[in-house]
């Protein structure tokens, strides 16, 4: 059995989780979705789907990486050979989305040298459409924007560079440097923006609750998209990251843990960014409301047109205050591309049977490479819609797979239970396999219902047919055609031969 690396301490692997989970989408998602979705009323189906699908599918897929120790490809395999290529799915999905993550870190990294200076002037919006990215029609992709090449060298080198130091001295390490500063820097951020003028009534538009929109199933699916999509799952992440393990790892204690701290830093995001909404709209004398309907409180917009917007009206210091939100995004994002980019890396390396270090130039260097087609004249519309259809017919419907075929078809959710429950303090009952049985396939599915019937509907931000199949349908189609054909391939060694009685023995001596 394969000596597998380990972290150096529980510390280290919470903060690695968090990192993955803490990312750009706790920032300018979960504010907007709060918002829209009935206030401060929104955290009753908020948590309720935390606890009903959030820590259940983290409690599982930390159980299925610590119990068969390997990437999601060679855990899905372990449980079931046929399930190897939903693994791979994950992993594809895991690679595309870093293809164009790294290009919205390096878009923030120069955004904090900006702020120095205000450099965006009086028209934000103007600015980053225009002078920053010389933006070109939807299908023509322009040349390459040179502005952006430096920074996304940077974002790259650091990711793989980290990556390339292993799980302990290199993911371990950055994470207990990039999580504790996220949150210093958010603290102070949140600290200015609710002592600005006109931040209450911002805070008030936030947590205010609309008890009317509690009825409404649109505003719980909602919730349930944002729990699944903010904390990492079906990515192949969390499965990845278990792996790594020790074998006495508190699984259920962990998820929660990781759980509530996501959620926690989504709340207070929402106080920062909804403080500073606050404030600008005092600034043009009108409501919050209005002002989010003109502006938009959520999203890329959020962060690279509006907030410098509020920026330049900060009194006192508007240039820190806009280098710290942006060395946020900075942080926020490359914690969570290191998750990303290890699931692939993982993967590789063990299905080919290669160093560490060669998986990290072959797969990073690749998903680098192909990075650079979001940093040309197009790259916006092209990033916008690989996004949408990576997450909406990659993420969330990989994630609908896994819980169908491990727990309907490998019906191994008892044999998953009495493993958790043998590391953990918190015992999990017929509570965890009724959510994962029942409600989260049904949510799920549901999810992918209302998905389809809005795509069919109307074309996405009315992007050309063309341009949407070609960039959205082909690539989301394309993750699960790589996924299986991925699959097919044998495993060095017959790895996927598992033997777990000795695997146990191993871990514990």
């Amino acid at each position: 059995m394969e000596k597998r690396a380990q972290w150096g301490t529980r510390v280290g692997f919470l903060l690695a989780a968090m990192g993955s989970a803490i990312g750009l989408g706790n920032i300018w998602r979960f504010p907007a979705t709060a918002y829209e979705s009935g206030g401060g009323a929104f955290i009753v189906p908020y948590l309720f789907a935390l606890l009903t699908a959030g820590i259940p599918l983290l409690i599982l897929e930390y159980t299925i990486g610590h119990k068969y120790r390997g990437s999601a490809p060679k855990s899905f395999g372990r449980v079931s050979k046929g399930f190897e290529w939903i693994g791979w799915w994950q992993v594809t999905v895991a690679f595309v989305i870093s293809t164009y993550y790294s290009v919205i870190i390096a878009w923030a990294i120069m955004y904090s040298f900006y702020s120095i200076n205000l450099t965006w002037g009086d028209d934000p919006t103007s600015f980053f459409v225009g002078d920053f990215l010389t933006l070109v029609d939807p299908g023509d992709f322009g040349g390459i924007v040179p502005k952006i090449l430096l920074p996304l060298l940077i974002v790259w080198v650091i990711t793989l560079g980290v990556l390339s130091k292993g799980i302990k001295k290199g993911i371990e390490v950055a994470n207990k440097i990039f999580i504790p500063s996220l949150v210093i820097l958010f603290l102070i951020i949140v600290i200015r923006a609710v002592t600005l003028e006109g931040a209450s009534d911002g805070l008030s538009s936030f947590f205010t609750p609309d008890w009317s929109q509690i009825g409404d199933p649109q505003v719980w699916v909602a919730a349930y998209g944002q729990i699944f999509f903010s904390l990492s799952i079906a990515f192949a992440i969390m499965i990845t990251y278990a792996s790594y393990l020790p074998k006495k790892s508190d699984i259920t204690n962990n998820a929660f843990i990781t759980g509530f701290a996501n959620s926690s830093f989504e709340i207070l995001a929402g106080i920062g960014v909804f403080a500073a909404i606050g404030f600008m709209a005092f600034q043009y004398d009108t409501t919050v409301g209005e002002l989010a309907a003109e502006k938009g409180v959520g999203g890329i917009g959020l962060a690279f047109m509006v907030f410098p917007e509020i920026v330049n009206q900060i009194p006192g210091l508007p240039g820190l205050f806009g280098f710290l939100f942006f060395a946020s995004l900075v942080l926020a994002g490359l914690s969570s591309l290191i998750s990303i980019t290890e699931t692939y890396v993982a993967a590789v390396s063990e299905k080919f049977n290669l160093s560490r270090v060669k998986a990290v130039v072959f797969g990073g260097g690749l998903a680098a490479i192909l990075s650079l087609f979001y940093a040309t004249q197009g790259g916006l519309s092209l990033l916008d819609t690989v996004d949408h259809f990576i997450n909406n017919f990659g993420v969330a419907l990989a994630g609908l797979f896994e819980v169908v075929a491990l727990t309907w078809f490998a019906k191994g959710l008892k044999g998953y239970q009495s493993h958790a429950n043998s590391v953990s303090d918190i015992a999990l009952g017929f509570w965890w396999r009724f959510c994962l049985g029942v409600i989260t396939p049904l949510v799920l599915g549901y999810m992918m219902l209302q998905n389809l019937r809005a795509e069919i509907s109307a074309a996405y931000e009315g992007y050309p047919i063309d341009f949407l199949f070609n960039f959205g349908w082909v690539v989301a189609i394309g993750a699960i055609l790589i996924g299986s054909l991925m699959s097919m391939r044998k495993w060095p060694n017959n790895e996927l031969e598992y033997d777990e009685e000795k695997d146990d023995k191993e871990g514990l001596s």
